[in-house]
């Protein structure tokens, strides 16, 4: 597949957000060089954006376009650690980005992010308080990131094929890690992923940095887990057919493959399992360098309106930031998109954390040395 083609993918409704970026990075392809559109051209005296591919829908940002007559340049990044270098190479120098919660440190220390102005934060009030002072968003005692949206990484799975032990009630990470349904079940191709998962199921807190000794026994997690995998998957998009066809019946997944699928017909459940779903939150920041201050402010203000979010929340099946949002949902399409509960789903989230640079170095290892059978 080439850059145009998963542009063509995207655009279409055939790729989502989070998949075009991961098929964009597996092909070498970032920082705008897939062809999105005259909004991905560079345009002069305008506010230039950075971040995941799908936010240059214009519904995104309507505030923002009521008040100036040109839209944002809009650049896409395959992945945050790739953005990261970029900036710090020097010479590109967007002026909002939108990274999630576990880069905030990283880009602070590395000097890209500027304070924010709270009286600036047109919404800042409305923002869910689990989020408001969410870990990197507050860094000694300066605000440097505006919460804009948040979803889950758990399981997606056939409720007319898993049968009545793995119900809605009784959904767990275990089922990986059982032989019921060997070779019909799909896993994301991470090592943190997989790595953090299995310690979670061996009852281990502290998952973002497992002891030496810990991780003997997770290798034999992860061995158990690899043997009952039809697939490991990078394109979400894989996964999603397979749950369709019935190839799966239980894939590790985030909130858009639910709402696809749910919208094609199937009979699908967004799980919720025992020891716990993760969450992640992105949203908006400043760079440091920024010379158009008041256009970024009101990007930032229109990322994280309750019109933004209400459109997200209803057309993506993510989470907002903005409570107010929420309010203009209909009840019954929250229900439907497993959204009804926003504070329990955040209260019982497990939130993403940033990896010490050894940390991850040991859980890469032992995951690609798993799958290579060592």
């Amino acid at each position: 597949m080439k850059g145009r083609d998963i542009a063509l993918y995207y655009q279409d409704g055939r790729m989502s957000r989070r998949d075009f970026t991961k098929a964009a990075a597996a092909l070498g392809v970032g920082f705008a060089t897939v062809p999105m559109g005259r909004q991905a051209m560079a345009q002069d005296n305008v506010p230039m954006y950075f971040g995941w591919a799908g936010y240059e829908d214009p519904a995104f940002i309507s505030s923002y376009l009521a008040n100036h007559d040109t839209p944002p340049n809009y650049q896409f990044w395959g992945s945050e650690d790739e953005a990261f270098q970029k900036m710090r190479a020097g010479g590109f120098k967007p002026d909002v980005m939108a990274p999630c919660t576990y880069e905030l440190f990283k880009w602070r220390d590395g000097g890209l992010l500027a304070e924010l102005d709270p009286s600036r934060l047109e919404w800042l009030g409305d923002i869910f308080p689990s989020l408001d002072q969410i870990e990197g968003s507050v860094i000694d005692g300066k605000r440097y990131f505006m919460p804009m949206d948040w979803g889950n990484s758990t399981i997606i799975y056939r409720r007319d094929l898993v049968g009545p032990e793995w119900s809605d009630e009784n959904v767990s990470w275990k089922i990986f890690y059982e032989d019921t349904f060997a070779n019909r079940l799909g896993f994301y191709d991470s090592a943190g992923a997989v790595v953090e998962i299995s310690a979670l199921v061996l009852g281990y807190e502290n998952i973002f940095n497992l002891t030496d000794e810990q991780l003997v026994e997770v290798r034999k997690m992860v061995e158990v887990q690899r043997d009952n995998m039809r697939m490991y998957w990078s394109d979400q998009t894989e996964a999603v057919q397979a749950l369709a066809s019935g190839e799966l019946v239980a894939s590790y997944g985030w909130n858009d493959a639910y709402v696809r699928l749910k919208s094609e017909g199937y009979d699908v459940g967004l799980g919720v399992p025992k020891e716990g779903i993760f969450t992640w939150c992105c949203g908006v920041v400043m760079h440091a360098e920024t010379e158009m201050v008041d256009e970024a402010y009101d990007l930032i203000n229109a990322f994280t309106s309750p019109e933004t979010g209400a459109y997200e929340i209803e057309n993506w099946g993510y989470g907002h930031a903005n409570m107010k949002a929420f309010d203009l949902v209909p009840a019954e399409k929250l229900v439907e998109l497993g959204l009804s509960t926003p504070e329990d789903l955040l209260g019982n989230g497990i939130f993403f954390q940033a990896l010490a640079p050894e940390v991850e170095e040991s859980y890469i290892r032992l995951y690609d040395e798993v799958r290579a059978g060592y």
